[in-house]
């Protein structure tokens, strides 16, 4: 075992090197993005609600939005009854994008930072924004 400096100086060099992009961004994460509501749409509203509360929106919008897609395709069911007892049409483009039409400001700012993208646009139109 002549070799065993030359062994472990390059273990150390291997650990060193596999390990360096962990070690060399700790406490370097990107900042959680500030999606705006700042829309038209949004400020001429009497009362500045969603469907649900914001807490469960960030938390589960794509669940919601799934069981949507599921009782109004497979169901025919197109009434959503909110938590605080009312209706709204379950529609992404006539109910969520009538108040949140800037998609890259609040949509694509979220699932960007989050590296995911959702199918919306398979099916539905992608919203036209002015600019």
């Amino acid at each position: 075992m002549n070799d065993s400096r030359y062994i472990i100086t390059g273990l150390i060099v291997f650990i060193i090197l596999v390990t360096f992009p962990f070690w060399a961004n700790a406490g370097k994460a990107a900042p959680a993005p500030a999606p705006s509501l700042d829309t038209p749409a949004i400020q001429e509203l009497p009362e500045k609600q969603c469907v649900e509360g914001t807490e469960y929106m960030r938390a589960n919008h794509m669940k919601l939005l799934d069981e949507w897609r599921t009782q109004v395709v497979r169901e025919g069911k197109r009434i959503y009854l909110a938590s605080n007892g009312k209706e709204y049409e379950m529609s992404l483009e006539k109910t969520c994008l009538q108040c949140h039409a800037n998609k890259a400001q609040f949509c694509d700012q979220c699932h960007n930072y989050l590296d995911v993208q959702p199918d919306c646009w398979t099916c539905h139109i992608e919203p036209k924004e002015s600019k």
